[in-house]
Parts: C-alpha cells; sequence; structure tokens
C-alpha cells in the first residue's frame, strides 16, 4: 500500500476539528478500514493525492463528473463568470432563466423548476411542497433509497447511513419517524399495503428510479409504472429523486429512459458540473404552491448563485452537443464484461448490478434487488478487495453500498487497467 504519510497526518489534524475529520461520513474509510486520502488534484479520469499518488477515479465527486475532472468548457466558463460576472448577488440573474429553460427542455416532467444548493435541500423541498400541495402528513419510501440527511429521510437509509451501519439516526423525532413510512424497492405490493392500511393521509412516494445508495439497484420492468398507477388511483404526489441518477443515466434522467412520468423531479451533482447544487421541479400546478407564488415556503440566500449555474449549463450543453451516451453505454458494457470474466475465471458468483454509466460489484451470490438482499454482500471481502484497488492505482468508492461512475473521458486503456486490477482484487478479497 502507498506510504501516505501526509494524508494520515492531515487526517490526525482534522479529527481535532472536524467530527470524525471529514466533513461527509463515507470519506473516513471506516466501512473498508484504512486512512482515508486527501486529494491535492482531479483532472480528467484521475485523481493525484497529496502525497503524489495517482489513481484512475471512479467516484467522480460521487457522480457529478460524468464528464471527467477540470474539463476545459467548463474550466473556462468559471474562469469567465469570476471574472467578469460575480459568484453571488443575491438578486435574480438571467441565468436563472437559462438554466430553468433548458431543464424543462430535457427533463420529460417538468414545467416549473425551483433551483436551491444541494440534493438534500432538494427532496426536503419536494416533501414539503407534496404535503402542502395533498394536505396530507405521511410519505412512503423505500428502504435503503437515500434521499439526503433531511429527518425525514433518515429511517432505513442507504448511502452513508447504511455504510456505518446506522440507517436510523439519533436526533429524528417519533412524530417524523411516524410519517415516514418504509416499503421494499421493487415489490409493488408492500406499497399498497403501506397506502391500504393509511388510506387518504399518503401526501408523497419518493424513490430512486434507479437506486444508487444501496449500491446499484434498477428498477424491475412495470415498477415504476405500477407506481404511478397508483399514485393516479390515490391522489399521491409520485416524486423521483434524480439526484444520482438524472443526466447520468440518461439525458432526462430514468424517466426517460422508462418513460415513467412522475409529478416532482428532484435533482443535483451533474447539474452542477462539480459545484454545490440542486432542484426540484413538475408539474405546474404543484410548483405554483412554491413561495412567493404560493404558500409552501421555500428560501436561499446562495441559490441560483452564478458560479454553480455556469457550471451546471456548461455542463449540460456539453452533454447535449456531443452526446457521450453510447460511448459512455460501451465503457460501461467492456467493464461489466471484463468483471464478468473474472469472476467466472475465479470461480465467483458476485451480482453485478448496471444501469447507463453506473454500476456495483455486490459480494454476494443474492441477485440484489431490494436493500434487504443488497446488505448479504460480504463487506469485510469488499474491503480487501477495495484497498488492493487502491494499491493498483483504481480509486472507487469505500463502501459496498455506492456506484462506480463511468466518465467520459475514460479511455479504453484505463478500462483494460482496471479489469486486470479487478481480477487482481478479487483474488486478495478472497484470502
Amino acid at each position: 500500500m502507498p506510504q501516505l504519510t501526509k494524508s494520515a497526518e492531515l487526517f490526525e489534524k482534522a479529527k481535532k476539528f472536524i467530527p470524525g475529520g471529514v466533513n461527509s461520513p463515507v470519506r473516513a474509510f471506516k466501512s473498508v478500514g484504512g486512512t482515508p486520502i486527501y486529494m491535492a488534484k482531479g483532472s480528467g479520469a484521475y485523481l493525484t493525492d497529496v502525497d503524489g499518488n495517482t489513481y484512475l477515479d471512479y467516484v467522480g465527486s460521487w457522480g457529478p463528473f460524468i464528464l471527467g475532472s477540470m474539463h476545459p468548457r467548463i474550466t473556462a466558463a468559471l474562469e469567465y463568470t469570476l471574472k467578469n460576472i460575480g459568484t453571488s448577488f443575491g438578486t435574480p440573474i438571467e441565468m436563472e432563466i437559462e438554466i430553468a429553460e433548458l431543464l424543462c427542455k430535457i427533463v420529460p416532467s417538468l414545467e416549473m423548476v425551483r433551483m436551491v444548493n444541494s440534493g438534500t435541500e432538494a427532496t426536503m423541498s419536494a416533501v414539503r411542497l407534496a404535503r402542502g400541495y395533498t394536505g396530507r402528513d405521511k410519505i412512503i419510501k423505500f428502504e435503503g433509497c437515500y434521499h439526503g440527511h433531511g429527518d425525514s429521510f433518515l429511517i432505513k437509509a442507504g448511502s452513508g447511513a447504511l455504510t456505518l451501519g446506522a440507517p436510523d439516526s439519533p436526533g429524528v423525532t417519533k412524530g417524523t419517524a411516524q410519517d415516514t413510512l418504509n416499503a421494499t424497492y421493487n415489490d409493488i405490493e408492500s406499497v399498497k399495503l403501506l397506502v391500504n392500511e393509511n388510506k387518504g393521509n399518503i401526501a408523497a412516494i419518493i424513490i430512486e428510479p434507479v437506486a444508487g445508495n444501496t449500491g446499484v439497484i434498477p428498477a424491475k420492468p412495470g415498477f415504476l409504472a405500477d407506481l404511478r398507477t397508483l399514485c393516479d388511483q390515490e391522489g399521491i404526489v409520485l416524486i423521483f429523486d434524480e439526484v444520482m441518477c438524472g443526466f447520468r443515466v440518461a439525458l432526462g434522467g430514468a424517466q426517460s429512459l422508462y418513460g415513467v412520468t412522475p409529478d416532482l423531479t428532484t435533482m443535483g451533482k451533474i447539474i452542477g458540473g462539480g459545484l454545490p447544487v440542486g432542484a426540484f421541479g413538475g408539474k405546474r400546478k404543484i410548483m405554483e404552491r412554491v413561495a412567493p407564488l404560493g404558500d409552501v415556503y421555500q428560501a436561499g440566500t446562495l441559490s441560483g448563485n452564478p458560479l454553480a449555474l455556469t457550471a451546471g449549463l456548461e455542463t449540460l450543453k456539453i452533454l447535449m452537443d456531443e452526446n457521450p451516451y453510447p460511448e459512455l453505454e460501451r465503457k460501461a458494457q467492456i467493464i461489466e464484461a471484463g468483471f464478468s470474466d473474472n469472476l467466472k475465471k475465479l470461480g465467483l458468483n458476485y451480482v453485478q448490478n448496471r444501469v447507463g454509466s453506473m454500476s456495483c460489484l455486490f459480494f454476494t451470490e443474492t441477485p440484489v434487488t431490494s436493500y434487504a438482499s443488497a446488505i448479504t454482500a460480504d463487506t469485510k471481502k469488499h474491503g480487501k478487495y477495495f484497498h488492493s484497488l487502491l494499491d493498483q492505482g483504481i480509486y472507487t468508492a469505500p463502501s459496498q453500498f455506492e456506484a462506480m461512475f463511468i466518465s467520459a473521458v475514460h479511455t479504453d486503456a484505463d478500462l483494460e487497467k482496471t479489469i486486470k486490477a479487478n481480477y487482481n482484487a478479487l483474488v486478495e478479497s478472497q484470502k
């Protein structure tokens, strides 16, 4: 393993001033062991740490870097904005209209959209709006789906909460927990049961149409359409959380891929091009309830700031201009096939799930379709696997329950190197 002396020193210093030494829990390497790596620079498909080690990056800032880090067009646009426009005004700016119009053009469900500063803020706002619109209190989410760290979402949550083995967080009140109902992902009968038990009290069903925070779990054929039908029958607001999969699995998100249109959609990550951003939007009749037009309050001092909008706009324009999705699919197929060949050579029957350029190798032989099946994965073996990849210059998420992201700038040579490293890491994981 590389001698990460400076990383270790920085982590020890950080722990004195930052809880756990990190500003987001999964970064602490708790589920894989060892000391987190401090990065000094990202460029294209590569990261360089503070000790000078270089890695192929398959985290991509947890999804936003579909075009790689420091894309020249995005960097140039940010430089122009910084020098000629400014960082924040707290007033309306023309760029807000441009990105709102573009998002409504690209995403099937959007008729109006409100920009915010994070995916968490987007999901919290969407649920509040659904409650205000319906006059109901309860929501249904799915075990293992992560919608940010809002109180309503930390009941049987995925992502860092699942990684750290504590999906139900202290600080969430009993009242909030009572209003949050958990269904089983890909099981429509579990949803119908909750709806029938709480007739007329469900404001919203919120779901990741491609779950990316329990590892990658795609919705089964027909499941999202069944949710749409149920919500129409019961007057429930259907919310697609596309913070991760939006613009990642397809330009219009999972809803365009699967042909199911939600009432509200939450977005983030790629629409900020690597800067903090979020958005929620949907049907005009629902969005018109948002203040100041309506009575559901939401506000944010830095919402729609020029830097975040610049990075997001330029990213979306490049995705539209260059259409990297067929090439991303080709690269993802190469990785999937290479990993499958390695598993066969070693006599392992581990599960691979993939949608577009999002994928996950689960250290389990159980088909992974839900939270319950995801947690059958052997996290100790995954930890060995992770560190072996790291030793070979491959940086993946330090958790079994996160996605691997392929970018447009990963080359075929990068993919070949990754497949070889995967074989070696699988060998190490069995020791």
